[in-house]
């Protein structure tokens, strides 16, 4: 870790007070990606249309939602997510790929994407939150009222 970084849990808490960017804002997430002028060019279009589709209709339930739930079978932690949306009479929009035999591959793209590496991942109008924890420290009225 970077010296001066704060643990994960407390920048995702920082992260969560704050209001949903608008859409002509811009953040800038720092993470290492491989430099792309690295890629041999055989490839470039296979890393570029890889898990569009998944990534596709994940964009499609978030624009349709305004709280969506992107988990696995056998994972406790997006059914955790889902009872905790369910006792605050949220309603969500739920995509499940795989379990942990099957469907890796679907779900490695979504993984990339959001540069989040565990399930559930969740988004409130648009915004990606986190996972189940992260959701439990939002509160539920706010979340009620997002819903709506």
């Amino acid at each position: 870790m970077p010296k001066g970084t704060p643990p994960r849990a407390g920048r995702r808490r920082a992260l969560l007070r704050f209001p949903p960017i608008e859409p002509n804002e811009s953040l800038t997430v720092a993470r290492q990606l491989f430099d792309e002028s690295r890629v041999h060019p055989a490839i470039r279009d296979r890393i570029a249309n890889e898990g569009r589709a998944v990534i596709a209709e994940v964009q499609a339930a978030i624009a349709a939602h305004r709280v969506v739930v992107v988990g696995m079978a056998m994972n406790p932690f997006p059914r955790k997510a889902r009872k905790y949306l369910d006792a605050a009479g949220v309603p969500y929009q739920y995509l499940e790929y795989g379990s942990y035999f099957s469907n890796w591959r679907k779900r490695l793209p979504l993984k990339l994407w959001t540069g989040w590496t565990t399930f559930p991942m969740i988004f409130v109008d648009g915004q990606f939150i986190g996972g189940a924890g992260d959701l439990e420290r939002l509160d539920p009225a706010v979340l009620k009222k997002a819903a709506q």
